[in-house]
């Protein structure tokens, strides 16, 4: 198949392996397309199925750590008892701030059955941005770990849970067997649950697939993160779509997972695959390059979760006759670059890869269903790609205000149309929700879901990813929002003016946080690593800007916005009159960027 195309000959080419899951596929197919909002089916209830049927098989692998799914379901039972009796009911939710490892899944299972919904706090924010994060859901309770006890420290003031005992502590350590000692202010969770029954608990008003499950957070055009309800329907849908259509997940699968699981891929995709097979799921906290191949044969896994930058990390290392030692054959996840899609699967020897395209929020969703290369899939859910104007998240509206589909073959923002059976869950600020909603786009009354993504069809109803559009932009497998890293900025009391944005660098994914800056004007020369230390303490390192630019002004249209497209073109390269900085790989600050360093970042000798 060559780069842009799918053709019918590669659609015949794949329809033995197609063949080989139809029994997987037949049955995702079922829990992909159940309708019933109030059905009693529930990530509780998966995970209760699992416990009958594999009751000693592995269900989470973590360091020296093997918990079967019967202890998973005992373990989340003793948690749904707790939150039962210390108040909390269907319908609220508690925020979880932990790092990836068992006790996370634990939470968010026990929450899940007495119908609790878990906010997943990103644990690479801090400050302002964590506190907001925290006060959108207005949880009765924050969950956190020993490793993030400081994170929580800095913003207790800031924050307001409906609990009176706001505060549950989980030591950095096997909890199961080891409760370790709670800081002052807080309530030492494991030792609590302890004394619970394992049993399953009995609710009068249980959660059904439509209620929300979890709160996942992202970064939008409104600035500071939105967060948007997940349903247990969507742990469903990945369990029959991924799980079984894609992966055909079984019990002896280990599917092992370094992204982190308040991201959308790794606890919605990752973890619902693994339910649908009865599986294991291997965690490690943070991704390692130079471990990755080592835990890979320790767990024996056979799938790994993934987004774009982690392989190319991954292809950056030193060729090794190891490379194909390993029991992997199939990865799941977004982001894969055509460039590198056939050289990574060739080198290590991967069979299938199930690219897939999705949002936490969205009602659209694209899986790579037949294993071609270089595409994010089909998708059975009803979309356009539609004209938009250049550099933004808008629509071109016609003379007649619609909107106009692109031609076959031309990139085009990719809307997903909101119907009864493809609805559009949002987030919890009704404004955020409006605002990513296009109505009357090609005839009165309907509505569609602006994705602010540009993809392109490749043949045979396949898609292929191509660019994040408007004020969001993607680096480091993380969304960064320019306006939120603006909003930090202007907080500093050390600019008059701040842009940020994109820009590409040769030889990564993404695009890298850059900044132009007017620094006030107040005498004294401008300190930029201050300024770095400032967005260090207020921002997550993947929304740090990695370039900064000083200017003395920064040109506006006639309707006072700024020339942000012009300003992007000129990437990183200093002009006269004007300061760059990098902040390099390695370092703790900013470094000035002169002609023979772009010259390095260009030519790929500098490693993001």
């Amino acid at each position: 198949m060559s780069q842009d195309t799918v053709s019918a000959r590669d659609i015949f080419r794949s329809l033995p392996g197609v063949l080989r899951r139809f029994p997987a596929i037949a049955k995702g197919l079922y829990y992909y397309s159940v309708k019933d909002e109030n059905a009693d089916l529930t990530l509780g209830k998966l995970i209760e199925q699992n416990a009958e049927k594999y009751g000693n098989r592995p269900a989470i692998l973590f360091e020296d750590r093997s918990i079967t799914w019967s202890e998973l379901d005992t373990w989340s039972n003793r948690i749904a008892h707790y939150l039962k009796d210390k108040g909390l009911v269907k319908g609220e939710a508690i925020a979880v701030l932990l790092e990836n490892r068992p006790e996370l899944l634990a939470v968010v299972a026990g929450a899940a059955k007495v119908g609790i919904a878990c906010a997943m706090l990103n644990t690479s924010q801090k400050g302002k941005v964590l506190a907001h994060s925290i006060n959108l859901i207005q949880p009765r309770m924050v969950v956190v770990g020993e490793e993030l006890v400081e994170h929580i420290e800095d913003i207790r003031g800031d924050i307001r849970p409906r609990h009176s005992q706001p505060f549950q502590f989980l030591a950095d350590t096997n909890t199961m067997n080891s409760f370790g000692d709670a800081p002052a202010g807080y309530t030492n969770m494991a030792e609590q649950i302890s004394s619970y029954s394992g049993t399953r608990p009995l609710v009068s008003n249980p959660p059904t697939m439509g209620d929300t499950a979890i709160y996942l957070f992202t970064s939008g055009t409104t600035g500071l993160p939105k967060a948007a309800p997940g349903s247990h329907r969507k742990f469903v849908k990945a369990y029959g779509g991924f799980g079984m259509m894609s992966l055909a997940m079984e019990p002896e699968d280990v599917l092992y997972c370094t992204l982190p699981l308040y991201h959308g891929t790794a606890l919605l995709v990752c973890w619902g695959s693994v339910l649908a097979g009865g599986s294991a799921i291997a965690l490690r906290r943070k991704f390692s390059a130079t471990a990755f191949w080592d835990d890979v044969r320790r767990y024996n896994a056979t799938t790994f979760g993934y987004v774009g930058e982690l392989c190319r990390y991954l292809l950056n290392q030193p060729p090794s006759d190891q490379d194909r030692n390993h029991s992997l054959t199939k990865m799941i996840g977004n982001g894969l670059r055509p460039s590198i899609w056939k050289e990574f699967k060739e080198r290590f020897g991967i069979e299938t890869v199930a690219e897939l395209y999705a949002s936490s929020e969205g009602n659209i969703g694209f899986s790579n269903f037949f294993n071609m290369d270089n595409t994010v899939g089909f998708s059975t859910a009803p979309y356009k790609l539609v004209k938009y104007h250049e550099g933004t998240r808008d629509p071109v509206r016609n003379k007649k205000g619609k909107l106009e589909p692109v031609k076959k073959g031309e990139p085009g923002l990719l809307i997903g149309e909101i119907t009864k059976k493809w609805s559009f869950e949002g987030y919890t600020q009704k404004e955020a929700t409006e605002k990513s909603i296009l109505r009357d786009a090609f005839k009165r009354g309907d509505a569609w879901f602006n994705t602010g993504d540009v993809l392109k069809e490749i043949g045979f109803g396949h898609l292929q990813f191509v660019d994040r559009m408007g004020d969001t932009f993607r680096w480091k497998g993380e969304n960064v929002s320019t306006t939120e890293v603006e909003n930090i900025i202007d907080g500093s009391g050390m600019v008059e003016e701040a842009i940020v944005y994109g820009v590409e660098i040769p030889g990564t994914n993404g695009k890298a946080g850059m900044a132009t800056l007017v620094p006030h004007n107040n005498g004294k020369d401008f300190d930029v690593n201050r300024l770095f230390a400032y967005l260090q303490d207020n921002l997550p390192p993947y929304a740090v800007p990695v370039f900064v630019r000083i200017t003395h002004a920064i040109e506006m249209t006639g309707t006072f916005k700024y020339r942000k497209v012009d300003i992007q073109k000129l990437g990183y390269s200093p002009r006269p009159r004007e300061e760059v900085y990098a902040w390099l790989p390695g370092t703790s600050g900013y470094t000035l960027v002169d002609s023979e360093l772009v010259s390095r970042i260009d030519a790929g000798e500098v490693r993001f």
